[in-house]
C-alpha cells in the first residue's frame, strides 16, 4: 500500500495553494470551508493565469496574497499568439511558464495544490499533488477502459447531454504529469469524490435534437446545446464542486487515500482500509463506493 499524501491534522495543516483563471467561485467555497473550523489544509496563496479572474478580490476578502502570472502575456512575450500546446515551441513555453509557477510557490513552502477552475495545463503535478474538480463523472468508462467524460470546458457535459444521461456528477482527481500535447493524459489520474448524482433537464429538446446541433457546428459554437451545458454546469459548480472539493482535500490531507499493490484507489474508513472506486461526498457526509468488480454500479 502507497499513501497518495502524508497525513496532515489542523496542527499541521497541508500549505495549500489555490489556482483559478475565471469567476473563483470554487476557491470561495475552498475558503469558507477553511474557515469554518480545524481543517487539515489551510490555504496560503492564490494564484492566476488570467488578470481578467477574481483573483485579486478574492485574496483580499480572505486576507491572502494573490499571485499574477499572464500566460497569454507571457507567450505574446515570446511572439506566440496562441497558448494551445500544439507545437514543440508552445509545448516548451508552457514548461518555463510553469517554471516560473513552481518558483512562486517555493516562496510560499506549499505542499498541495488545488485546481480550482485553472485552464492552463501544467506539469506542476510531476512535483506537487494536486487535485481538481472537474464537471463530469470520471468513473464512467468505456468497455475499453476510457473515462467516458473527460475533457476541457463544456465538452463532458454535452457528451452527457447528447448521450441521454439522466444525471450528472462532479469529480475529483489526483492529476496526473502530461506528456506532449496532454490530450492522452486529460482527466487520468485516481478519482478520489463525486459528488450525488444531479439532474439533467433538457426537455424540450431531446438527445437526438441536441445531437443534431453539434453534428451541424461551425466554427465557435452558439447553440442551445452550448448554452444547456454551460447552465448545467453551474448548477454543478453548486451542488457538486463546492459540495465535494472541500471535503475530498480534508481527506486526502489526513491521508485517507492510498494505493494498492495494483494501482487501485484505497480509502480509510475509520481506520481501516477499503478497495473502493471513488467516495461520495455530500451534505450528509463521504459514503464509500465499492469497486465495480465488488457489486459497485
Amino acid at each position: 500500500m502507497k499513501k497518495l499524501f502524508p497525513e496532515h491534522n489542523e496542527k499541521t495543516p497541508a500549505r495549500t495553494a489555490v489556482l483559478l483563471s475565471g469567476g473563483g467561485s470554487n476557491a470561495e467555497a475552498l475558503l469558507r470551508y477553511c474557515g469554518g473550523g480545524d481543517r487539515a489544509f489551510a490555504v496560503k496563496v492564490l494564484v492566476t493565469d488570467d488578470p481578467r479572474s477574481r483573483a485579486s478580490e478574492i485574496a483580499r476578502g480572505f486576507g491572502l496574497p494573490a499571485v499574477l502570472l499572464d500566460l497569454r502575456a507571457f507567450y505574446a512575450e515570446h511572439g506566440e499568439n496562441s497558448i494551445r500546446l500544439d507545437s514543440p515551441v508552445r509545448r516548451e513555453l508552457r514548461a518555463a511558464w510553469s517554471g516560473q509557477l513552481r518558483r512562486e510557490l517555493a516562496g510560499y513552502g506549499i505542499e498541495l495544490v488545488l485546481f480550482a477552475g485553472f485552464i492552463p495545463m501544467t506539469n506542476l503535478a510531476a512535483e506537487l499533488p494536486c487535485l481538481n474538480v472537474h464537471p463530469g463523472d470520471l468513473t464512467a468508462v468505456s468497455p475499453d477502459g476510457r473515462r467516458i467524460f473527460a475533457g476541457l470546458h463544456c465538452k463532458p457535459v454535452e457528451d452527457a447531454l447528447c448521450r441521454g444521461e439522466k444525471t450528472l456528477r462532479s469529480s475529483v482527481i489526483l492529476a496526473q504529469p502530461y506528456s506532449g500535447d496532454g490530450r492522452n493524459d486529460m482527466d487520468s489520474g485516481p478519482v478520489i469524490g463525486v459528488s450525488p448524482e444531479i439532474p439533467v433537464e433538457i426537455a424540450p429538446d431531446t438527445p437526438e435534437t441536441l445531437s443534431a446541433l453539434r453534428a451541424a457546428r461551425t466554427g465557435r459554437p452558439d447553440d442551445r446545446l452550448r448554452r444547456l451545458a454551460a447552465s448545467h454546469i453551474e448548477k454543478m459548480k453548486r451542488l457538486g464542486d463546492h459540495v465535494i472539493f472541500s471535503p475530498a482535500a480534508e481527506d486526502f490531507s489526513r491521508g485517507r487515500f492510498a494505493l494498492d499493490d495494483g494501482g487501485g484507489l484505497l480509502y480509510d474508513c475509520g481506520g481501516q482500509w477499503v478497495s473502493v472506486l471513488s467516495v461520495e461526498y455530500s451534505k450528509d457526509g463521504a459514503k464509500p463506493i465499492p469497486n465495480r468488480k465488488d457489486g459497485g454500479k
